[in-house]
């Protein structure tokens, strides 16, 4: 069975993850890593005994598939290097922290043929898995992605550094265009936008308003969807969904979880019926990772393409340059 030659680029954090998971994912051969702070570097590569290289260039010819975990301010320069090199490329959130870079990444990867993914972990979050069964069709969104303050993140605004995940998912369920954007927000104690809010309109109606702040006491990563007859509440912090839909009173069986007696009258009768989806006992990090790998090896898109990588990224700059003309 062959294996993907892979590196890790970035061993702060996140990066140490990607260095774990890597060495536990079938059909990867972690080769190496590489970090410019040559301690951290040397502290990762002996707790998981794998290489530590001295230069990107150096990793570069060893491996087919690099891991990018830096900073945002360097996912540009580095990912371009990668795939000049003619290496497939996975890249943390958001792609980069300029469109006009994200769109010379993608057209990069297209042009030679080379997979480039983005790390929107919370597409493989258990909460929104455990909903596969379902068809969604969202009409309404609301999302909540509070968080306390920590100094790592702060060279982005907070709707590239957490906002982002959640105009991730809201792009990919809900299938039409942006017709408008309002937001607001302001920075606290860092030098970039700390809290925000924005309503995402669509042309065919559905309507996202979405929160994300880095200064709050508790923590708390929520989305509430509404649709025709469904309600759906996913906890990304405990993986867990919960769902209440209306149904016929006739198609009530024993698999329902529980039920809330019946609304309406005659023909019009519906029964509320509440159920939790069973809970996807998957890692989401390493889920996204072995993807990557699968996508390179089998040659399929990865999940979370490029593509929409800058899409999620063209919003969000949208909704920071809404948030500074608000300030004017």
């Amino acid at each position: 069975m062959k294996e993907l030659k892979i590196g890790v680029i970035g061993t702060g954090h996140l990066g140490k993850l990607h260095t774990k998971f890597f060495k536990n994912i079938l059909r990867a051969e972690l080769v190496g890593i590489y970090d410019k702070n040559k301690d951290v570097a040397q502290s990762v590569g002996k707790e998981f005994d794998v290489k530590v290289f001295d230069s990107i260039d150096d990793l570069l010819n060893k491996v087919e598939a690099v891991s990018v975990v830096t900073t945002t301010s360097s996912h540009y320069e580095t990912g371009k290097k990668v795939l000049l090199a003619g290496k497939h490329v996975f890249i943390e959130k958001p792609i980069t922290s300029k469109i006009e870079e994200a769109e010379e990444l993608v057209k990069l990867a297209s042009e030679k043929k080379l997979k480039l993914q983005v790390g929107h972990v919370e597409r493989f979050n258990p909460a929104l898995l455990s909903l596969e069964k379902y068809h969604l069709d969202p009409k309404f969104i609301q999302t909540d992605r509070l968080a306390q303050f920590n100094p790592r993140g702060t060279d982005v605004a907070v709707v590239l550094d957490l906002m982002i995940h959640d105009i991730d998912i809201i792009l990919s369920l809900i299938k039409s265009k942006v017709k408008d954007i309002r937001a607001a927000g302001v920075a606290v104690v860092s030098d970039n936008i700390d809290i925000a809010n924005a309503r995402i309109e669509f042309e065919n109606g559905a309507v996202a308003n979405v929160t994300a702040s880095r200064i709050s006491q508790k923590k708390m990563r929520k989305m509430r969807m509404f649709q025709r007859n469904t309600y759906f509440a996913l906890d990304f912090i405990t993986g867990v969904s919960e769902v209440y839909r209306l149904i016929s009173p006739n198609d009530i069986n024993v698999e329902h979880f529980l039920t809330f007696g019946v609304i309406g009258v005659g023909e019009k009768k519906k029964a509320v019926i509440y159920e939790q989806p069973e809970h996807k006992e998957v890692n989401a990090l390493k889920h996204e990772l072995e993807l990557f790998v699968n996508a390179i090896l089998n040659d399929t898109r990865p999940v979370v393409s490029g593509e929409d990588g800058l899409r999620a990224l063209k919003i969000a700059e949208i909704i920071i340059q809404k948030i500074k003309e608000s300030q004017i």
